[in-house]
């Protein structure tokens, strides 16, 4: 180090001889009481590194400042039977739950939406990349990912740029780590115009004795940082800072989106789980968001407290990058261990073998302090509990919005329907045609959904599902959903909404729901009318789980998705994981065969406000949601895991965006098996008219195709359960879709409608 670098290096002796130099926390994000805090914690001015660390990690997306005090009732609404298979819960990098027989299955759903609008492509493969180090840092090999995406309106200039980016970051990024795609959702709405969502999920498996945690515990133990050298890119990633350091004359301009090499996350992967298998690690962390301050911190605080890092000893890709670059660099594909000095030696010949760079940092201490130096001065000493864990926590103000009353009295209900057979047919081209329910196989093409050769369902099924074990067929299957307009109608039911879609959907293939993971994604935590949104979608997903009987085990929360002052419509986005013992005797989506008898499960009521057909058709969003019956849903998965267990259906759709219409579209197009219905069973017996009948989206229901043979169990099974089934038609092989008495619809025309919709706006 030259005697000019000597003199930059803003060190603790530097701090407390220059009590009043002036400091860019404001450029940091930080707020002046903030700020003031800092300075009291550590009873002097933070150094320019402490800065860099405090920054980021009080930063909204690290501390989880504004929405903590909310997020703490999934924590307090938990009941004994929400803890029967839960592992490890909120607080660790992701959720753990039993599968039985020994297996562990892990998962986790996070975003990474403000990158993505900068730099599609990067910013969605680096979201892939970090959800699935968290996974690696469970002790499990990731052996699925899934994708939720919303962008802005399709004929906007902009959209095809994010769309092609995200797209192909997501498909880059998971099939060269040779990771199966297994499903998702993509939406186009322009509130998402410039605020694009991509919330991307990651599954792995592990065996009961191979889980590990993020802690820092044995003062001696060695802190060891191995893969990919540390960059400048993603400075800033997770504060605001993107292109100024922290001395004057000294800015540089540093990329703000992270740059992911997939190719260096397969082999981190390989040589992680080695070492796992070898008892070389005693504890773990990704560095993600935050980098370097977040691992360190983070590790210190949930271990014994104390941790001495020799920052010079970082490995870096770029000479020129100053201390608090290199704490604050969200350079992709790193990890940090603790190791035992015991140990040490064995660890290091396993990343040689694998080739990934390593370096021993520091070690734990008994301090209670975390020291990091920098060529011998110390340029950061804080009790890193501070960093990490006791960061501000914030009662944002909350109101309910002034519009929203206005906005539920216009119901969709009200809208003009029309009952005549062509008014219906060209109403349900319209909404199989819109790029919300249209074939999404242009994108999903992209993604590699069979890899690693245990996926037993995949896009465009309701759920993914992949087997865990190959000797006995035990596996999981998982799926997401979200409604932002459900969520702008009423944000409590929108979230229970989007909940009861998820776990529907993994019901439909026959698996029992056992867990969920979020992504709550909304505008400015500063605009009380958000914070209203957000407590109340919050609490309906607590309520909801403690009804439906499992547990969140962590997720993401990420605001500030607005334009100006206008926010995204609420999008909390659910994951649902749910457990099989035998994938063979998984349920498709779609029928296969002709002859056999389909059935709608459920009761439709006159539901059409928020739905798609309100939205496509005529453009409208007003009115109350649809109801959600939880027990109800409980009772509807219990019904079709039985039936699963029995091999009583031969395939099982939800009905959620679209209604039974879009369902039946869904159904046909599954194999190119048209279908007989009848409308008249629902209208007589639910009381509704033809459009409610094609077109309502009340919660609750499912369309299920049964062989003649089993008609009397699969009866019985529903009907013992007290769930409402209702003989609506016949799959044929006429080749198209019949709505009897009304309209017919050849399975061609429906495809080309369909198929031709993304492709013509982005191909």
């Amino acid at each position: 180090m030259t005697d000019a670098t000597a003199a930059a290096v803003d060190t603790v002796t530097n701090a407390v001889a220059t009590p009043d130099r002036a400091q860019p926390f404001a450029a940091l994000g930080l707020k002046p009481d903030e700020y003031e805090r800092i300075r009291g914690i550590l009873g002097r001015r933070p150094t320019s590194g402490e800065l860099a660390m405090y920054s980021v990690m009080w930063s909204e997306h690290c501390s989880y400042k504004s929405s903590k005090v909310h997020l703490r009732q999934f924590g307090r609404k938990v009941t004994d039977e929400m803890r029967q298979r839960l592992m490890v819960g909120m607080g660790e990098n992701a959720g753990v739950i039993d599968a039985g027989e020994g297996w562990a299955v892990t998962f986790k759903i996070e975003s990474h939406n403000h990158p993505s609008f900068v730099e599609p492509f990067q910013g969605a493969a680096t979201g892939v990349g970090g959800i699935v180090r968290d996974i690696i840092s469970m002790g499990a090999r990731p052996v699925a990912v899934m994708d939720a995406l919303r962008f802005g309106a399709v004929g906007h200039p902009d959209t095809a740029r994010v769309v092609h980016g995200v797209v192909g970051g997501i498909s880059f990024y998971g099939n060269c780590l040779g990771l199966p795609n297994i499903g998702g959702e993509t939406r186009f709405d322009a509130t998402y115009q410039a605020n694009p969502l991509v919330n991307a999920l990651a599954v792995g498996v592990l065996r009961h004795e191979d889980l590990h945690l993020a802690n820092a515990r044995g003062a001696g133990n060695q802190v060891v940082l191995f893969g990919a050298r540390t960059g400048g890119d993603g400075i800033g990633g997770a504060s605001i800072l993107a292109s100024e350091s922290f001395e004057a004359g000294s800015a540089r301009k540093r990329p703000s989106v992270q740059v992911g090499d997939p190719f260096a996350e397969k082999v981190l992967i390989e040589c992680c789980l080695e070492l796992f298998a070898g008892d070389l690690v005693e504890g773990i962390q990704d560095l993600g968001a935050a980098g370097i301050s977040c691992a360190t911190s983070e590790l210190a605080s949930n271990g014994d407290g104390g941790m001495q890092i020799d920052l010079d000893r970082v490995l870096l890709r770029d000479p020129t990058l100053t201390p608090e670059e290199i704490l604050m660099s969200e350079s992709q594909e790193r990890m940090m261990a603790i190791v035992a000095p015991a140990k040490l030696a064995d660890f290091l010949a396993v990343t040689a073998k694998w080739e990934v760079e390593t370096s021993v940092l520091g070690e734990v201490t008994g301090t209670g302090r975390l020291v990091i130096d920098w060529h011998g001065e110390t340029i950061v000493d804080v009790d890193p509990r501070t960093v990490a864990v006791d960061g501000p926590v914030y009662e944002r103000p909350i109101a309910r919005p002034s519009w929203i009353d206005d906005l539920n009295a216009a119901s969709g209900n009200d809208l003009p329907r029309g009952d005549d057979g062509a008014d219906l047919r060209a109403q349900l081209l319209r909404v199989a045609g819109h790029p919300d329910l249209a074939d999404a196989s242009w994108i999903t093409a992209q993604y590699d959904h069979y890899v690693m050769g245990n996926t037993a369902l995949a896009t465009p099924d309701d759920a993914g599902m992949v087997r865990v074990d190959e000797a006995s067929g035990l596996g999981f299957a998982v799926a997401t959903d979200g409604n932002g307009r459900f969520g702008q109608l009423d944000p409590y039911l929108g979230a229970q909404l989007s909940l009861a879609e998820a776990y529907r959907n993994v019901a439909a293939t026959g698996a029992v729901p056992a867990a969920v993971s979020d992504c709550l994604n909304f505008g400015s935590p500063e605009d009380p009318e958000v914070m209203w949104q957000f407590e109340r979608a919050v609490t309906g997903l607590a309520d909801g789980c403690v009804e439906l009987g499992i547990p969140v085990t962590g997720g993401n929360v990420s605001f500030y998705n607005q334009t100006g002052s206008t926010p995204i419509h609420p999008t909390p986005v659910i994951a649902v994981l749910g457990l099989i013992d035998d994938v063979g005797r998984r349920i498709p989506s779609g029928w296969q065969d002709d002859g056999h008898n389909l059935y709608l499960l459920g009761t439709t009521r006159e539901e059409l406000s928020g739905s798609a057909w309100a939205s496509v058709v005529h453009g409208h969003l007003g009115g109350r949601p649809p109801i959600v019956d939880l027990a109800f849903e409980r009772r509807l998965a219990a019904t079709m895991a039985a039936a699963a267990q029995e091999s009583l259906a031969a395939s099982a759709h939800d009905l959620s965006d679209g209604g039974l219409a879009q369902a039946l579209v869904d159904g046909v197009l599954r194999f190119g098996v048209g279908a007989r219905v009848w409308l008249e069973e629902i209208m007589e017996r639910d009381g509704v008219d033809a459009a409610t009948a094609l077109f309502s989206e009340s919660a609750g229901r499912m369309i299920v195709t049964v062989p003649r043979e089993d008609d009397v169990r699969f009866l019985g099974l529903c009907r013992g359960r007290d769930v409402p089934v209702l003989r609506i038609g016949v799959t044929s092989a006429t080749g198209e879709l019949e709505v009897q008495g009304r309209f017919a619809i050849g399975v061609d025309e429906l495809a080309a409608v369909s198929r031709t919709t993304l492709p013509a706006a982005f191909a």
